[in-house]
């Protein structure tokens, strides 16, 4: 019993740490990025799409996004989405593909890029803290010799403080990606 619960409250802190590195992915560092534009979403035909079930999206040059719509016609609306979207993206549309030139970052810029990354981290962390009280609680629950809950309790902080210095350690590595010119 003991080891399951700790697999089951482990594979739920992986989770967490996969969502961190997810969202991380889609803070851009100067480079292009497809994924950078995971959140766009599109108003097409009266339904919000998102992006890449519109169009395939390319990266010709280092610096260079390039969206191909299945559909010429959505073009605009993609091209508004992009500016809606608040990504610092100045999306040019020659008709047929969209091209996106990925602007070198400011100072201020990355510092700001970096203020989001560290919000990023410390939601995460808050999953964290919320997945060690549900599994105190659940042990409490159990009713079992104060020892062993004691012990339990223990395994669970240990599991705590290794994530959170997992993801601390994702942080370091995103800033100095991010203000690394």
């Amino acid at each position: 019993m003991d080891s399951e619960f700790i697999k089951e409250i482990e594979n739920k802190m992986k989770a967490a740490l996969a969502n961190l590195e997810k969202r991380f992915a889609t803070v851009r560092a100067g480079r292009a990025n497809p994924s950078s534009l995971d959140g766009v979403v599109v108003d097409y035909y009266g339904s919000m799409t998102p992006l890449k079930s519109l169009a395939t999206i390319s990266v010709p040059e280092a610096t260079q996004l390039l969206i191909k719509p299945f559909d010429r016609s959505c073009l605009n609306a993609i091209e508004k989405a992009i500016i809606a979207a608040n990504l610092g993206y100045n999306p040019s549309n020659d008709g047929e593909t969209i091209r996106i030139v990925i602007p070198a970052l400011t100072e201020e810029r990355r510092k700001e890029l970096v203020k989001q990354v560290k919000a990023l981290a410390e939601d995460e962390k808050v999953v964290i803290r919320n997945i060690r009280r549900d599994a105190n609680e659940k042990i409490e629950a159990m009713e079992l010799p104060e020892d062993e809950e004691k012990g339990m309790m223990k395994d669970v902080q240990d599991l705590v403080n290794e994530y959170n210095k997992e993801i601390d350690n994702i942080l370091k590595t995103k800033e100095q990606e991010l203000m690394t010119v």
